[in-house]
């Protein structure tokens, strides 16, 4: 009897929207409070432009053409002080933007609300080809990888895949149970990350999380070359277009997966499905062939051995065969895209997942042996047995098909898990922040982008070669799979809850038999190729450890930290340490470069302020210095000037190094600065103009204290 669910592990799914605002805490949220009570504002908002009686009327007010620029139709009322924006608020304002956003819509569809995270869910019955596309695939070249390394020792050394082959079965269903543990502990997702941080810390978790990101990564790369190349075995003239078609897919798969979890399941459902059963047709027909003639092995082809058999040859097989394993730990990292009660189906659907795979991988491995078929560079074993078992008939054309279509969609998994495990990364600290994103379709788009660029680069860097891909898999996955189970054993001992004892050994035997292939596949195949993944993952951690050094950094400046209570409410130290506004003290400054209608309409708006205002003029020689001065009289000389003499012409340095002078004098001062702008119709006309603003933006922006904005003047032409 399996352990039943953690107790504490809260309800639901912690995947929402809503995880790219996090809540103050409760130090924060009383220092909130005391700032508030020291706070002293104006608070009449008689004179806001806020109708209070919007709520109450028939229909909203709509603009004419001379009327305010936002129509109030773009919003609803959903309660006092609330509204909600509509579709048309989401419309760009001009041409180009709107054609772009039709696009937009056709190819991934239209916006869902942030509600419908709750509906953008999977039933088993497509949870389970969506996710298990990738494990079941495997079998499509995961034994021909174990053939592959066996015959360099000759045809005799195939008679090992056997025993090879039923030792994977046996990994298989004890790394299956030990997930199917970590399902109901761990029900929110996240799998080996959450398992390992949580239970071995948290350089461990980055570790499982880093063999994962691998993993994903090249879970596409392989999946999309493994397929284009079961074109390219029935089709041979298309494998010079091998790396563009792989690129397409790959951009094929991240258009599908925009539209959204249920989408994109709903549209690689059939594939799965469909390999699945032409699978089992093959192996019926084949076990009835062999039937026939007593299950006879045909002798293989004689081989000569490139290599002498020995122990480390037959590890290497055996750790190339274990890559039919990769995708098996989907399901724990995706628990919440399932449908309530989550764990619970999650858990199902993996049992079902397993089942499936050892019955596939262990039937291809021995009606492949039955048959007498060793592996060939042109074309697949997969291809070889649906020729030698459907030598007539639509059966080989349709074997091929489903092949090629489970490969290709087989990246589909990654496409559901590296974007969940990006999300909860981002959650913790450990990865940007902009992986919190859900985007029009309720898809985490930016790690959808992450990954599709990534595995494409994989892919052309490679050629899109399987069998050069393949020695990088095995290692980052038994990463994953070794620490998760390790974190599960630590878990199970200390909660000691009824039947902890059978939870513990289930996953005490996965961690160590995935230990072991994790230290055969790193050893075996370190010289080819799987030294990539040795030396990446302790960059990635240490790379995800500077990211949330950076976060953690960013808080402690942000965090709230109200003067003690008492303290007179006088000027801070520092301008950017005021939180009060009777701490703040203004310098405003308006840079001038001559008097038209812009300069005149930022100087008119920072006097309207009522905070001491200074105008600074930088001028290439003496003559025009006067020359300005002279015109600032003309006009009145209703505010402080400075002239600045810059004899090499330069305008943004010295205006720059000017205001750092005034902030070093006066730290505890505010200094805004109000560039004017021309803000012009049409984007050719930009080129004339030398967007001094933008560039002076610039020089500030590193400047403490310092508060730059632009008073706009349109210009129509």
């Amino acid at each position: 009897m399996e352990a039943e669910r953690d107790d504490a592990a809260e309800p639901g799914t912690v995947v929402t929207p809503s995880a790219e605002f996090p809540p103050l805490g409760a130090e924060e949220r009383a220092a909130l409070g005391r700032l508030g009570t020291r706070w002293h504002g104006p608070r009449d908002a008689g004179d806001l432009p806020v109708d209070p009686t919007l709520g109450r009327r028939g229909q909203p007010p709509r603009p004419t053409r001379f009327g305010r620029l936002a129509p109030i139709d773009l919003f609803t009322v959903a309660q006092p002080d609330e509204l909600v924006a509509t579709g048309p608020a989401y419309l760009p304002g001009n041409r180009a933007g709107r054609v772009v956003a039709r696009v937009r819509r056709t190819l991934i569809g239209p916006p869902l609300a942030s509600s419908s995270v709750l509906y953008e869910r999977m039933r088993k019955l497509v949870a389970l080809p969506v996710l298990s596309s990738d494990l079941l695939s495997s079998v499509a070249y995961g034994p021909e990888a174990m053939l592959a390394v066996l015959v360099l020792a000759g045809g005799a050394a195939l008679g090992l895949a056997l025993p090879l082959a039923a030792l994977l079965a046996v990994l298989m269903v004890a790394v299956g149970l030990s997930y199917r543990q970590t399902i109901p502990a761990y029900p929110h997702g996240a799998g080996s990350y959450l398992v390992a941080s949580d239970n071995l810390g948290r350089t461990a978790g980055l570790a499982a999380a880093a063999g994962l990101m691998l993993d994903y990564v090249l879970t596409v790369s392989v999946s999309v070359a493994a397929g284009v190349h079961a074109v390219t075995s029935a089709l041979p003239g298309f494998t010079r277009w091998t790396v563009p078609l792989g690129v397409l897919v790959i951009a094929v798969l991240l258009a599908g997966n925009l539209r959204g979890v249920r989408t994109a399941g709903n549209i690689f459902v059939l594939p799965t499905y469909a390999f699945v059963v032409v699978v089992l047709a093959v192996l019926a027909v084949g076990y009835a062939k062999a039937a026939a003639r007593g299950f006879a092995p045909v002798p293989p082809p004689a081989v000569p051995a490139a290599e002498g058999l020995g122990l480390l040859l037959v590890l290497r097989a055996f750790s190339s065969g274990a890559v039919s394993m990769t995708g098996i730990e989907a399901v724990s990292n995706a628990v919440p895209a399932f449908r309530p009660t989550e764990w619970r189906n999650a858990r199902t659907t993996l049992g079902w997942m397993v089942a499936m795979l050892v019955t596939l991988f262990a039937g291809l491995v021995g009606l492949i042996h039955l048959d007498g078929l060793v592996p060939r560079a042109d074309e697949t074993l997969l291809s070889q047995l649906g020729r030698v078992t459907f030598p007539t008939g639509p059966g080989y054309a349709i074997l091929q098909a489903t092949t090629a279509l489970i490969l290709l969609l087989a990246a589909n998994t990654a496409f559901n898990d590296f974007p969940r495990l990006l999300f909860f990364m981002a959650r913790d600290g450990h990865a940007p922040r902009r992986f919190l994103h859900m985007g029009d379709r309720l898809a985490f788009s930016n790690g959808l982008v992450a990954l599709a660029l990534a595995a494409a680069t994989v892919f052309v860097a490679f050629g899109g070669h399987t069998q050069t891909l393949i020695p990088l898999y095995a290692v980052g996955v038994f990463l994953a799979f070794t620490l998760s189970q390790t974190g599960m054993v630590v878990h199970w001992r200390r909660r000691r809850g009824r039947g902890w004892r059978r939870p513990l050994a289930v996953n005490a035997v996965g961690a160590t038999l995935s230990g072991l292939v994790l230290l055969t596949a790193a050893v075996a195949k370190f010289t080819e190729g799987a030294w990539v993944v040795v030396v990446a993952v302790p960059l990635l951690v240490l790379l995800f450890r500077r990211i949330h050094r950076h976060y953690a950094t960013l808080h402690r400046a942000l965090a709230l930290h109200p003067p003690p209570p008492g303290a007179p409410p006088g000027p801070a130290g520092s301008a950017e340490g005021e939180e009060l506004p009777q701490q703040v003290r203004h310098l405003v400054i308006v840079p001038v470069a001559r008097l038209n209608r812009a300069s005149l309409r930022a100087l008119a708006y920072a006097a309207s302020l009522g905070r001491p205002t200074l105008a600074v003029h930088i001028a290439p020689e003496e003559a025009e210095a006067d020359r300005f001065r002279d015109q600032w009289r003309a006009w009145g000389d209703h505010l402080r000037l400075e002239t600045i003499v810059s004899p090499y012409r330069s305008v943004i340095g010295p205006l720059a190094h000017y205001l750092e002078a005034l902030h070093a004098a006066g730290p505890e001062l505010t200094l805004t600065v109000i560039v004017p702008e021309v803000v012009l119709r049409r984007r050719r006309h930009r080129l004339l103009h030398s967007r001094a603003e933008q560039r002076l933006r610039a020089a500030l922006r590193a400047l403490p204290g310092v508060v730059v904005t632009s008073v706009p003047v349109h210009v129509s032409q």
